[in-house]
Order: C-alpha cells, then structure tokens, then sequence
C-alpha cells in the first residue's frame, strides 16, 4: 500500500504530501494547500489530472488514488452531425476520454445530401448508406436552356445522394463503438474557466432521463469542447466567436411515382434564375424512394417559399403525381467565422462557417474539419496526456486546415460573385458547363476535393469562351 505521494506544479515544484492525511476539500487546480507529515517514496501526479470531478472525494482506498493517477484529457464534442461524430471517433480511437452531445438522435437536416467519391473511400463509408449513385446532372438556365453534364466521368466516378439520418446516425454509432460516450441532451450553457487550469463546465437538459416533456438539468467538467452544433452554434456564442452571414436552404422531400422516379434514377438537377434563387440555385436530388427539391438565398431570405413554389413550377411535369413527404428549412454559412478557436475551445463543420460559396457543400467539410481538428488535439496532447493550448490549437487545427482548403473557398466565392449576379450571367455560366474541359476541371476538384490544376492553353481558350457566352447570353436571359 502506498502512503505518501508527490504531487507537481508546472513549475517544476514538487511537493510530499501524506495519503493518509489528504484533504480533498483543499486540492484545486493550480493551487494545492496540504498538510504533510511522512516523506517516504517518489510517486508523481502531473498537474493535469488534478481535475475537481476527480477529486470531490476523501481518498480513503490505493484504488481510488490509482483511478486519478490514470486520468486522461477530457473532450466534450457538442453535435452528432457529420463534424462532431468524426472528431469524436478520432479522440476515441487516440485513447482520450470523449463525450458526444445531440439533442436529437432521428434527425434529419435539410439538406441536399451530395457526397464527394473520396469521402466514401476516406471517411469508410459503406456503399448502402449512398441512396444514389449520380452520373449524370442537368444545368438548366432562366430560359429553361438544359445542358447535360458528366460527359467526362469515367465510369467508377460517382456523386453519392444520401439522406443525412442515415449517415448521421452511421457516423455517430461508429464513434461510439469505438469508445466515444453518448449523452442525449442539450447543452444550454458553457461556464467558462477564469484560468487556464480550470474545466469548462457544460449545463445541459438530459432527455435519457425525460420525465415530463423536458430534460433534466445536468452539468458535465471537461478540459476542452469541440463545437460541432450547427450554424445556430450556441457554442459559438459562448465563446464569442463572431457572427457570420448565412443562408437559408428550405427543401421539401417529394416522393414520385415509380415511372417519375425513374428518371432521377442516375441524373440530378440544378436550376439557375431570379425566380428560384437571387444569388444561389435551386435542386431535384435524389434520394432512396424520393427526391429533395429545394433552393437557398443569402439576399431574400423572407421570400424563400416564393422561390420553393418557383422551383416546383419549373420541375412540374417531372414531379407530376408526386406527394410531399418532409417539409425542412435550415440557415447555412456562407464564410468562417472571424474565430474559430477560443481558449480550449474549437469549432467544426456549419459552426466554424465551412461551407463553400457556390456548391452549397458542407458535409465532407464538416467531416474532415471534424478529423483535423481531432487529429490535431490527439497530436498537441500527446494521446491525451496533456491539455492542449489555443496558440497550439491555431498552430495545427486552423493554420493546416486554412493552408489546405483557402484555395477552394477563394475559387467558389469568386465563381459565385460572377455567375450569380443576374440571368444573363447565369445563361452564360449555363452555356460553360456544355463545355467538357469544365466539365473535367469541375469534377476532378469536386469528386476529389483540390484545386484542379488547368492546362494553359485550356485555360486561353476558356477566356475566349466566357466572354463570348456573357456576348450570348443578353438574347436569351428573361
């Protein structure tokens, strides 16, 4: 049985103190008061797993002593979406000890469901979540101009159309067999640490004890939290991390009768128009026994059922027959936020803003800012063996993601700003998607998420090209 321990600082101090005569009551993170009586043997505890939840009670047995000697670097991970369920997965597997927040296990955002080929293979998806394998889309203009895209494909290249509950819950369970803890509950607030020694501390609403109607009221000690909870990140508000602007996207799902559907069977949709969309597009995806039609606007965001019921007159005699099944609506960020880590604190997916101009895609994003930011804290903390700091967080998480996605974020909001604008630059961008070297350049930088590098000559030519569509397109825009 061991009787005296020495207990360190991170300066270096380190002091005995008697198992016998510790008094719990006095140890505090930083800050350690005691009263010593035997100086026998040379056993460490570093100053991190000094944790309050740790020690609330008097060690009276080894065993208890033992449990806070193998304490590791706890993570809170709030949102169980694509972001949240892969940061937590890889904390887990790294050996940290993680808890993963979402209010609602069955949900389902609206979303357009579209998922690059290399996330499949990357992220280890198994085939039968992907509803749809996409091969061919149609561009379809103001004036009703259908262009038909995916000429270049080779034939194991694919867009995956999938229904966000089933890869959401797919991507959350695999966290959790690996060791991440579920708490179904909302977090309601965060109290903030006032030194870098102390916990957060998250308030939520438990709903695994739902009583009548509401959860009851729990709080949970933690060394970091990795805000994964969506553009409305309440995360993000507590850490003042910034406002940014957003979209709304408003999606009705509609199933179709067989001969409708089978249409959509390999092919999606986009249409463009000041009908639809001010400044975005509006979709018919398909999904497993229906399709999501939908549109989005950062400009008029009152109007967006006007733009809904344009974009159903439009697809009318493809949706014919059809009956609404889900009505859904979700804000969307169109930039980062100006702080995407605060203290111990760092934000992922739609909470961090990492969703691109243009496309509209968030969900690979969110799953690999969910990843890196993981990866980085696993990295930082020596597999959780201490507490990482916000300079090294913005060292590994931010500064590697920024250096690896800027690119991508910069070429799509440019597009946006010139394509967007109105319908005669719209006819014209519909007109350059007939053209195949788009083509390759757009899906080789989509199905495999870089910049796709161009050929100069390609790239002359293309010029000419657009400044001859934007001649064009005067005579056909409404």
């Amino acid at each position: 049985m061991l009787q005296n321990f020495f207990i360190g600082s991170n300066t270096g101090f380190v002091s005995p103190i008697s198992f016998a005569s510790l008094d719990c009551s006095n140890i505090q993170r930083g800050s350690l008061k005691f009263s010593c009586k035997n100086v026998g043997c040379c056993h460490f505890i570093p100053q991190r797993v000094l944790r309050p939840s740790l020690l609330r009670t008097h060690f009276s047995r080894y065993n208890h002593f033992k449990t806070l000697l193998e304490a590791k670097l706890r993570v809170a991970v709030v949102g169980g979406g694509p972001g949240g369920s892969s940061a937590a997965e890889s904390l887990a597997r790294a050996g940290i000890e993680t808890f993963i927040f979402e209010r609602k296990w069955d949900n389902a955002k609206p979303c357009g469901g579209a998922i690059p080929l290399c996330m499949i293979e990357e992220f280890g998806l198994p085939l039968d979540i992907v509803d749809r394998k996409v091969r061919r889309m149609k561009m379809i203009s103001p004036s009703n101009r259908e262009v038909d895209v995916g000429r270049t494909l080779k034939p194991h290249e694919y867009i995956g159309m999938t229904r966000r509950e089933v890869l959401d819950s797919f991507l959350r369970e695999r966290a959790i067999r690996h060791g991440a803890q579920a708490i179904h509950g909302l977090v309601t607030d965060i109290v903030l640490p006032k030194t870098d020694r102390e916990p957060y501390v998250i308030c939520y609403s438990d709903f695994s004890e739902k009583g009548n109607g509401v959860g009851k009221p729990n709080t949970l000690q933690v060394d970091m939290i990795i805000g994964a909870d969506g553009a409305n990140s309440r995360v993000a508000k507590v850490i003042d991390a910034g406002d940014y602007n957003y979209a709304i996207a408003f999606q009705e799902r509609i199933r179709l009768p067989p001969e409708k559907m089978a249409y959509y069977e390999e092919l999606a949709e986009m249409y463009v128009g000041d009908d639809v969309s001010p400044d975005f597009y509006a979709w018919v995806f398909p999904k497993y026994d229906h399709v999501g039609v939908g549109t989005g606007t950062v400009l008029d965001r009152p109007s967006i059922k006007k733009y809904q019921a344009a974009i159903r007159t439009r697809a009318a005699s493809k949706l014919s027959g059809g009956h609404i099944i889900k009505v859904e609506a979700h804000p969307i960020p169109e930039h980062p936020r100006p702080r995407r880590v605060v203290g111990r604190v760092a934000l992922v997916g739609d909470a961090a803003g990492y969703v691109t101009k243009c496309s509209g895609e968030g969900i690979y994003f969110a799953a690999k800012s969910g990843r890196m930011c993981a990866e980085a804290i696993a990295e930082i903390s020596q597999q959780g063996e201490r507490i990482p700091s916000e300079s090294e967080l913005k060292e590994t998480y931010l500064k590697r993601w920024d250096q690896k996605y800027w690119s991508t974020y910069k070429v799509l909001d440019i597009l946006q700003a010139v394509f967007y604008r109105n319908n005669i630059a719209r006819e014209a961008f519909v007109e350059l998607c007939e053209d195949e070297y788009v083509q390759q350049m757009t899906f080789d930088s989509y199905l495999y998420k870089t910049v796709a590098k161009g050929n100069p000559l390609q790239d002359v030519r293309l010029l000419f090209h657009t400044l001859g569509a934007f001649v064009r397109a005067p005579a056909l825009a409404p």
